[in-house]
């Protein structure tokens, strides 16, 4: 037997070793050096090119790390094999890294895991990457990836984590990616992919995770989710995905978490979820789902997340509820839900947030709430539940936010209200809730907002909570002063007083807290005395409602350091000063009521310096200001005179507040806000940023109506009543293409009604009456609709709709019975006093709040503005 003598024991010896051998052996360990050197070489180059790709590296990671001077292998980042010492993994994650990918990434043919999450790389994603035949974990989440995935994507046999989540990649999901069939993760979630969920998924039978959500799919979940028998998660939310869920779904037998939320799926919830004993969460919300909540929810024991709002579901909430003893989230918010709270709803004392809201549920809130001890929020709001609010609420003392409004509740609020030191939000608005406000709410030192608006509460305003930015009382029956404890709340930003019995002077902190103030509602008051003059400068206000009060005095001019006001309404007070032109400086403001007050003087001769640009609805109706109609106004006007409101999205008057925890309510800017058109007043909850509107009417302008109001071209409500105009109506009138109110009476207006006012397209309501017009009235189009009110009180008109026609002069209007003197006296009486420029029959004309009843004509206009606004 030959026996192999050892290199080493060769090397030991060279005298034995022929001189050949030398050259062959350093020849053999030359190959093997050089082979690995040229290896190593190769990812040291793809990774430099790496680096040179990235054009912001924050923290040096890269920039003073990956050095030519160290090993490839102790970069940071980067892991290397034991056995061929070449880079096998890659972990760039959450380095705050701006850049793109290079294409010589594609030759690190070692690599198996690529993590470069949390970052801001962009483009396009190199083909080369297809090249790495070894890679199982490829994580791009949080980047700014665009493009489409490559139709190579099935070269990664090996692939079994794939996420893309939150990037920019578009088109649909290639074919080729489900031959990767030992993925287990698959995560695409917020892109733009579109297109059909393709049936090849059903391919992926290992997957225990799919995420989908929040693209732009559409049709059908295919059938074949079904054979994704390991599935653990699948998310679908967020996307256009329509027709049923599949019953096939029941075959999901390992599922824990299902989000089919935020998609158009109809029918019904199949009961082969009964099958789904594993399942946590449960996300079908936001959808047009119909039918019943289906009894075999109960068996589904280990749910923790229970989502079904907003859809079209009905009937009861089954008592089977009761079984889900793990629930913590239950949201049934938005149905059609009916019946009583079931008194089962005790039982899930895990429950930390309850949405039953906007539902028609009746009868009262179960004594078993106060079981749910730990509960943080709590929804009932928009139902038909009636009775008292118990006082088993007082156990919650866990509670952040109750929100029982728009319903039914009476009685007084209870004293243990003051048990919830953790409260943050309480509403109890529009119900019938009687008594006294509880002293106790102001020691509730986390509480931030208090809506009690619309009940019949009495007594005097308590000491708010210190933390409060919310305080709405409003539209109740309390007396009394504002309390002086308001000024010690520095960060209150809107507060809604109006609409009760409250008296005395506006507290001069007003003013003071207008740094965090951004909207006071006091209107509808018996406050005397003057507007606090002390607003500072740096004034965050941007609503101003101290309308129907009896303040007295100037408007204050520090009312200019609110240079984000965008509502200022003082209507009905007894407010003595000039037109304020300092307001101009305000390029903000967007509604400026002045309507029922003293005001006096000319406006055309104030020199405007900064112009109203933004400046919408104007109302200075009711008072005594004289001269020429402002045509400095009109002129600068822009957001009804030219396209600039065309420009901007329709929106409301609103702003939303964000709270701690990401909680957040709304401050309407324009609630309460009323509008008149032929002396009748309508009250918005809301308004739009589309309604334009110009009232001066019940003034002394006097003088001829400018041409330029023509150029108005937004305007849906113009009325110049009961002045003292004189001369034509323009014909340039007939270019207001939006308008849908249009009053002149009870001027001195001469001519014919222009022809070009057929144009008026939208026009619902005309007034004429009381001038000195004379000739044929125009016919066709919407003047076909108008009646003998819009024009009586003109002796010389003739046509349609009145009986006077052309060359009948001894014929009357019907509207007038001349039976006898004394009523042809009484007829010409009231035509005079159409003459009264505004000073006595201005002031008798009706002031009708709707309360009862809304004229069909006044209704078709706010109609048509808000179907206007939903096609924009």
């Amino acid at each position: 037997m030959m026996r192999l003598t050892p290199i080493s024991n060769l090397m030991a010896r060279p005298s034995f070793l022929p001189p050949f051998m030398f050259g062959l052996l350093f020849a053999t360990f030359g190959v093997i050096l050089s082979a690995k050197y040229s290896s190593i070489t190769v990812d040291q180059s793809a990774l430099l090119a790496l680096k040179s790709h990235i054009t912001h590296d924050p923290h040096n990671f890269l920039a003073t790390n990956w050095s030519t001077s160290t090993s490839v292998c102790s970069w940071i980042g980067v892991t290397c094999g034991s056995r061929h010492h070449r880079v096998t993994a890659l972990n760039l994650s959450s380095m705050d890294l701006t850049g793109t990918i290079s294409s010589q990434l594609g030759n690190l043919s070692f690599l198996a895991s690529l993590d470069i999450h949390q970052n801001s790389f962009h483009g396009t994603l190199p083909i080369e990457l297809t090249n790495l035949r070894r890679m199982k974990y490829l994580d791009f989440d949080n980047n700014s990836f665009s493009g489409e995935l490559s139709s190579t994507l099935g070269n990664l046999s090996k692939l079994e984590r794939l996420s893309l989540d939150w990037n920019q990649i578009s088109g649909r999901i290639p074919n080729s990616l489900f031959k990767c069939k030992e993925l287990k993760f698959l995560s695409l979630f917020n892109n733009s992919l579109e297109g059909s969920i393709p049936t090849e998924i059903g391919n992926l039978t290992l997957l225990e995770t799919l995420d989908l959500g929040d693209n732009y799919f559409k049709g059908e979940i295919p059938l074949v989710i079904g054979n994704l028998t390991s599935l653990q998660f699948l998310y679908l939310s967020n996307n256009n995905l329509t027709g049923e869920i599949p019953l096939v779904i029941g075959n999901l037998t390992s599922l824990r978490e299902l989000y089919l939320n935020n998609n158009k799926l109809t029918g019904e919830i199949p009961l082969v979820i009964e099958n789904l004993t594993s399942l946590q969460f449960l996300h079908l919300s936001n959808n047009k789902l119909t039918g019943e909540i289906p009894l075999v929810i109960g068996n589904l024991t280990s749910l923790r997340e229970l989502y079904l709002f907003n859809n079209k579901l009905t009937g009861e909430i089954p008592l089977v509820i009761g079984n889900l003893t793990s629930l913590q989230f239950l949201y049934l918010s938005n149905n059609n839900l009916t019946g009583e709270i079931p008194i089962v709803i005790g039982n899930l004392t895990s429950l930390q947030f309850l949405y039953l809201s906007h539902n028609k549920l009746t009868g009262e809130i179960p004594l078993v709430i106060g079981n749910l001890t730990s509960l943080r929020e709590l929804y009932l709001a928009y139902n038909k539940l009636t009775g008292k609010i118990p006082s088993t609420i007082g156990n919650l003392t866990t509670l952040e936010v109750i929100d029982l409004a728009y319903n039914n509740l009476s009685g007084e609020i209870p004293l243990v209200i003051g048990n919830l030191a953790s409260l943050q939000m309480l509403y109890l608005f529009n119900n019938r809730l009687t008594g006294e406000i509880p002293l106790v709410i102001g020691n509730l030192t986390s509480l931030q907002v208090l809506s009690l608006d619309s009940n019949k509460l009495t007594g005097r305003i308590p000491t708010p909570p210190p933390l409060l930015q919310f305080y709405a009382v409003s539209t109740n029956n309390l007396i009394g002063e504002i309390p002086s404890s308001i000024c010690n709340l520095t960060s209150l930003g809107a507060m809604a007083l109006h609409e009760n019995n409250l008296e005395g002077t506006i507290p001069k902190c007003i003013g003071n807290l207008s740094s965090s103030l951004t909207a006071v509602f006091l209107g509808n008051n018996n406050f005397h005395g003057q507007i606090p003059e002390n607003f500072a400068k740096g004034c965050m206000l941007r609503s101003l409602h101290i309308n129907n009060n009896e303040l007295g005095g100037s408007l204050p001019r520090s009312l200019g350091n609110c240079k984000a006001l965008n509502l200022l309404d003082v209507g009905n007070n007894n407010l003595n000063d000039t037109f304020p032109s300092w307001l101009g400086n305000l390029d903000q403001l967007q509604v400026l009521i002045l309507r029922s007050n003293r005001f006096y003087g000319q406006i055309e001769s104030f020199d405007i310096t900064v112009s109203l640009t933004k400046l919408r609805i104007i109302d200075l109706s009711h008072n005594n200001f004289s001269g020429y109609l402002p045509t400095l106004f009109f002129e600068h006007m822009h957001a009804i005179r030219d396209e600039y409101g065309k420009k901007v999205e329709p929106n409301y008057m609103r702003e939303v507040k964000i709270m701690k925890d990401a909680h957040l309510f709304w401050v309407n800017y324009a609630y309460g806000l009323s509008v008149t058109a032929k002396g009748l007043e309508m009250k918005f909850e809301s308004l739009l940023s589309i309604w334009m509107q110009i009232d001066l009417s019940s003034n002394q302008f006097r003088g001829e109506i400018p041409k330029i109001l023509g150029e108005l071209h937004l305007l849906i409500v113009l009325n110049l009543s009961h002045n003292c105009l004189v001369g034509p109506i323009p014909s340039s009138l007939g270019n207001l293409s939006e308008l849908e109110s249009l009053d002149l009476s009870s001027n001195k207006l001469e001519g014919r009604i222009p022809t070009e006012l057929i144009n008026l397209g939208f026009l619902e309501v005309l007034n004429l009456s009381q001038n000195n017009l004379k000739g044929p009235i125009p016919q066709g189009k919407q003047f076909d609709t108008f009646t003998n009110d819009s024009y009586m009180g003109n002796l010389d008109l003739y046509g349609l709709p009145l009986s006077k026609n052309c060359g009948t002069d001894e014929e009357t209007p019907a509207i007038f019975d001349r039976d006898d003197d004394g009523d042809e006296l009484n007829w010409k009486f009231s035509i005079l006093m159409g003459y009264g420029c505004g000073l006595v029959l201005g002031m008798s004309m009706a002031y009708i709040v709707f309360t009862t009843g809304k004229p069909w004509w006044l209704i078709r206009i706010v109609e048509r503005v808000r179907r206007r606004f939903a096609k924009r």
